[in-house]
């Protein structure tokens, strides 16, 4: 899209640093380094080069491959990048470097600091379907023989195997998914033709039809909570494979004032849901609670999913509406998801993660 010459380096497991800079010419089998290989490879001073994986990047007595990378990768030295093989200086500026990683925080700071970071959120659902329908799905059914009679994938199907039989922020799952299919039915064609008299109209594949060739549903995305109820609230989480409703329950029972916090959490969440609970109590004449009434209660929040470790301020608000819900004995709005960190005053400050959590709630 923007002329240039392109060429691939992985980075990943490099750990020697003359992989980068080049090995000097007094060793034998010396080479000059992937960048300036690279360059030779696409055959002009201009091109587009790729650094694959640079989080994978390792290190070991041999040097790191990292810090060798600064130079390349500075606009202020890269004009007299010197490769140990041909030590001569080399201008490095005219290159425009793409560099891709799955995690920020294994790349060390200074080359961090040298990056323009573009991060890429998941694909949405209507993305992933998009991308089935234009690419997956023409390509699968041609590499599997089923050109002439062609099974149709109707929008819902396709939609209930991206809901209920992946959970991903790409779409590998979801290809292997329509392969497994088209082999199924691939197998029942060439079945039919064994048999003669038996007629074949290729299938499409509705939600009542994945199941048959998937088996039962892997994932159940959480509903949230059916009707308006006392004590309970819809809170929205960030996850990798994007964002999921997080139903947080609050119960009382006589007992001794204290608060007991269950499901699998971090000390940051643990932390937040202290701070919604002060921030009740605090505010206990406005709900209209008794002035000791907390102290002959104990108090019981549990955060469902209990083998998902969770962690992150973001749950302060739903905690706090929760627990003001269950103490005030009003109900909370079943149709509402929330998403803040609370402080003790009462302020909701701002989260990460939007994005996702809004495509939770939409779902």
């Amino acid at each position: 899209s923007i002329g240039r010459e392109f060429f691939r380096i992985s980075v990943g497991g490099v750990r020697d640093e003359a992989e980068i800079r080049g090995h000097r010419r007094t060793y034998v089998g010396a080479l000059p380094g992937k960048i300036l290989n690279g360059l030779t490879r696409a055959g002009c001073m201009n091109p587009l080069l790729m650094l694959d994986e640079i989080d994978k990047i390792a290190s070991d007595h041999r040097g790191d491959p990292a810090a060798a990378l600064l130079e390349v990768l500075d606009p202020e030295q890269n004009h007299s990048f010197t490769d140990h093989y041909f030590n001569v200086p080399f201008d490095l500026s005219k290159v425009l470097f793409v560099v891709t990683a799955n995690y920020l925080h294994d790349i060390p700071k200074p080359l961090l600091d040298r990056l323009e970071i573009i991060s890429i959120e998941g694909y949405t659902e209507t993305e992933k379907y998009q991308i089935s329908r234009q690419h997956l799905i023409p390509r699968v059914l041609t590499e599997h023989g089923l050109d002439e009679r062609q099974p149709s994938f109707e929008e819902d199907g396709v939609r209930d195997i991206i809901r209920f039989w992946t959970r991903e922020a790409g779409v590998r799952n979801l290809q292997r998914c329509l392969e497994k299919i088209s082999r199924k039915i691939a197998r029942e064609q060439v079945e039919s033709l064994a048999d003669e008299e038996a007629e074949y109209t290729a299938p499409s594949i509705g939600p009542d039809e994945v199941p048959p060739y998937l088996g039962p549903r892997r994932y159940l995305h959480d509903e949230g909570i059916e009707m308006d109820e006392i004590g309970v609230a819809n809170g929205l989480a960030w996850t990798a494979t994007g964002g999921e409703l997080l139903v947080i329950e609050a119960i009382k029972m006589n007992g001794q004032g204290k608060l007991v916090i269950t499901g699998k959490l971090g000390e940051v969440m643990k932390e937040s849901v202290q701070a919604a609970f002060s921030f009740v109590r605090s505010r206990s004449r406005e709900l209209g609670l008794p002035e000791d009434g907390i102290d002959k209660q104990d108090l019981h929040i549990h955060f469902p999913a209990g083998a998902v470790p969770k962690d992150g301020p973001s749950a302060g608000v739903t905690v706090t509406l929760a627990l003001a819900s269950l103490l005030s004995g009003l109900k909370v709005r079943s149709d509402i998801a929330m998403t803040g960190e609370v402080t003790l005053r009462g302020k909701v400050l701002p989260v990460g993660g939007i994005k996702d959590k809004i495509l939770a709630a939409y779902r």
